[in-house]
């Protein structure tokens, strides 16, 4: 999920020329924001010699071009293992990233495809998205350096989330004229304090076991040709966490229905590809259900953005979000049980 805002109206237009001369990639022709996309700008480039997708790492956490071009490697040799990504241009002075103006932009050559909910995946293919995250997760065992940590990430403190709520409610309280948000934001914010209560005792410990993870496999970010991925992109959050999280966050994000269900027969066959795919046992799946199910409890940061930053963008996503966590309570079980079974 998201850990900070960046608004659309605060990104410079980049700098065409100055970039275009670094990859000796021709004369601009069009130039178009691509809308998709929270944290960081992309562009659809055409030049007098290709189609590109051009990248402005905006978002402030993940615009280091050291770190940029640690993920650029990675995707570089994830390609030679067969991976669907896709590798960004080398410039003329052999790096992959552009700093202009203090900004930080990477050049990737255009991909045709379309981006597909799991809504409009059929069984079949949500086996393959299964066990292509499963490939992506050993994969990057191979091309990563080892990791140097075992450490592992503590869960949400249920009273720092009970502050957390009250101080929303006081925005939504300050918040005038009252709209619809409003009233959905404070009957959930209540609701939520509520289940917390009554799950306290349920916090679970500190996470699994960890490894390299694309860190936001998600709908948005693998790009379809016909029935096939044809690229999974945007690798700003890739790092060392627990991989079965990720399998679980990322069913989540894509087996969401409007009403805030999982739909339990495409996550059963996305998660058995997982498990043989990845080699993840039924127990670690368990455990990853168990704290992502907690972290969505514990989880506001659509209201964050919405009454902390005035950022709108994300509100959208609001009532199905919100709306999981509820249900999720409530067919735990059943939930786990599609995951494990």
């Amino acid at each position: 999920m998201p850990r900070s805002s960046v608004s659309p109206a605060l990104s410079p237009a980049p700098p065409l020329g100055a970039l275009l001369r670094r990859y000796a990639a021709g004369a601009p022709l069009a130039c178009e924001p691509v809308d998709q996309g929270l944290l960081n700008r992309g562009y659809r480039l055409a030049t007098t010699r290709g189609r590109y997708f051009l990248k402005h790492h905006f978002d402030p956490e993940t615009a280091d071009p050291a770190a940029i071009a640690r993920q650029h490697r990675a995707t570089q040799r994830l390609a030679d293992l067969g991976v669907p990504v896709a590798p960004p241009l080398t410039g003329t002075d052999g790096r992959t990233v552009a700093v202009v103006g203090g900004h930080a932009y990477a050049l990737h050559p255009w991909i045709d495809g379309r981006h597909r909910s799991g809504a409009q995946l059929t069984t079949e293919q949500c086996r393959r998205l299964g066990a292509l995250l499963g490939v992506v997760h050993a994969s990057l065992e191979q091309v990563m350096p080892p990791r140097r940590s075992e450490e592992r990430a503590e869960s949400a403190d249920p009273s720092d989330t009970f502050a957390l709520i009250d101080d929303l409610l006081a925005r939504v309280r300050r918040h005038h004229p009252a709209d619809a948000f409003d009233e959905l934001a404070r009957h959930r914010l209540l609701e939520r304090r509520a289940l917390l209560e009554r799950h306290a005792d349920r916090r679970p410990p500190q996470g699994g076991s960890v490894g390299w993870v694309h860190g936001d496999f998600h709908p948005f970010n693998v790009l379809y040709r016909g029935d096939t991925p044809a690229a999974i992109v945007d690798w700003d959050r890739l790092g060392v966490q627990p991989q079965a999280e990720e399998a679980v966050r990322s069913a989540v994000i894509f087996f969401v229905r409007p009403a805030g269900t999982l739909d339990l027969t495409k996550v059963r066959a996305y998660a058995r590809a997982y498990r043989r795919s990845a080699r993840a046992t039924p127990s670690e799946l368990s455990a990853a259900v168990h704290r992502v199910w907690w972290e969505r409890l514990n989880d506001f940061w659509i209201l964050r953005w919405h009454y902390e930053h005035g950022d709108t963008r994300a509100d959208p996503q609001f009532p199905a979000a919100s709306a999981l966590a509820v249900w999720w309570t409530r067919e735990y079980d059943a939930v786990c049980e599609a995951f494990v079974g």
